[in-house]
């Protein structure tokens, strides 16, 4: 399965390339209002929070709002309320005090019909989205989704295209690492041809209550969760200590393969005899499906650092570039899961291994250890196996 997530940043041009936008402070503390540009009044009641992290509250009766003893790094604030678009503004907490006010505007009516109207709830659209959203490994099994009905969710079925998003939080209860979830649900889609998944958000984690015991049990869980992670390598790479953590980088070459035909193709020809029930060619379909997508090549010698990672004009924001897929293995951590489209050579032992395309060539990424657009990169392998049950937030450090 390969899969990408995509978060909102807003960019603009800087030394001919794109780099984001930020707001730049050094602090633990951020206060400020929430109004409504449309109405010229406070808005109580509205969810602040910094995504993907464990920090949030919501706004007082004159629409104030105060996040404190927040962990130094760089976060995406998001401000919701019902009936108004989400704010979205990159901050980089460090020692100063942040005061900002935000002004919210009634969500626009000029939109799509698709956009606007919802559909009825169904149970076999709802089950797809679980796999693909929650996945089906042993975490996602201790995960549950405890108001499903506000996820909007529609199949198009002559395109095997899956799509959703919420208006209201989902709320997620994740008992394999102890989070219970708030997750703004901006866009998912499941492209069944191509075997993508794409999901857009903003999720608000907070620690679940529980015994000694379970709070020792999820602290292990979750270092264990973060060890070989992607966070993990991206944090590794500022360091320079990815042999000391257990990674180390190759690239691969890759083209398409010849023999195989087009993905939509394939697909196409499979519903096609198993509609009219010719087996034989149906078997014959089925084999091309199963073929490798490329030949591969890996080039044996780890990448040097400074061939791969690259510091920006921007404080706390590096860059990845490789003009060749990444490859990255994590010698620590066995790979359970056979994946017969992951390259792996025939002298390779079963260590867990991660490829990761860069559709740019390049791709930006802080010092939590976040990748800034997830439409720039494609992961598969482990990292691609990564769903909602498995991440971390982005103030996670180990031993926390």
């Amino acid at each position: 399965m390969q899969v990408f997530l995509a978060m909102r940043f807003v960019f603009y041009l800087m030394l001919g390339m794109l780099l984001p936008v930020y707001v730049f402070a050094q602090d633990g503390t951020i206060t400020g209002k929430v109004t409504s540009a449309d109405l010229q009044m406070p808005l109580a009641k509205a969810s602040v929070f910094l995504s993907n992290a464990t920090y949030g509250t919501s706004t007082e009766s004159d629409g104030s709002f105060a996040l404190r003893g927040l962990k130094p790094g760089q976060y995406e604030l998001v401000v919701s309320y019902v009936g108004y678009d989400s704010y979205h503004k990159t901050i980089l907490v460090g020692p100063a005090p942040i005061n900002l006010t935000i002004e919210l505007h009634l969500k626009s009516i000029g939109l799509t019909e698709v956009s606007v109207s919802a559909h009825k709830f169904s149970k076999e659209n709802y089950v797809m989205f679980l796999k693909y959203f929650l996945g089906t490994s042993a975490n996602a099994k201790q995960c549950k989704i405890l108001n499903p009905k506000v996820i909007d969710l529609n199949y198009r079925r002559n395109d095997k295209i899956l799509e959703g998003h919420s208006d209201d939080f989902i709320i997620i209860e994740n008992r394999a690492l102890g989070y219970r979830l708030k997750y703004l649900l901006e866009e998912f889609k499941f492209d069944g041809v191509e075997n993508l998944v794409s999901i857009g958000g903003q999720p608000l984690y907070e620690d679940l209550p529980g015994s000694k015991s379970q709070l020792a049990k999820w602290k292990a869980k979750r270092e264990d969760t973060y060890y070989g992670s992607a966070m993990h390598f991206y944090r590794s790479l500022i360091k320079n200590d990815l042999d000391a953590q257990g990674f180390v980088m190759y690239r691969l070459i890759r083209r398409p393969n010849p023999d195989r035909p087009p993905q939509a193709v394939i697909v196409n020809r499979l519903d096609h005899f198993e509609a009219i029930r010719n087996y034989d060619s149906l078997r014959r379909w089925q084999q091309l499906y199963n073929m490798k997508r490329f030949d591969e090549n890996l080039i044996e010698h780890p990448i040097p650092l400074n061939e791969i990672l690259h510091t920006t004009d921007s404080a706390g924001i590096y860059a990845v570039a490789l003009s060749t897929n990444l490859y990255v293995v994590y010698k620590r951590k066995h790979d359970t899961v056979i994946d017969t489209q992951l390259y792996r050579p025939l002298d390779m032992d079963d260590s867990m291994v991660s490829i990761v395309t860069l559709y740019k060539g390049y791709a930006f990424f802080d010092r939590n250890g976040i990748i800034l657009s997830g439409h720039d990169v494609l992961n598969e392998g482990a990292w691609a196996r990564d769903k909602m049950p498995e991440l971390l937030p982005v103030n996670y450090e180990p031993g926390d």
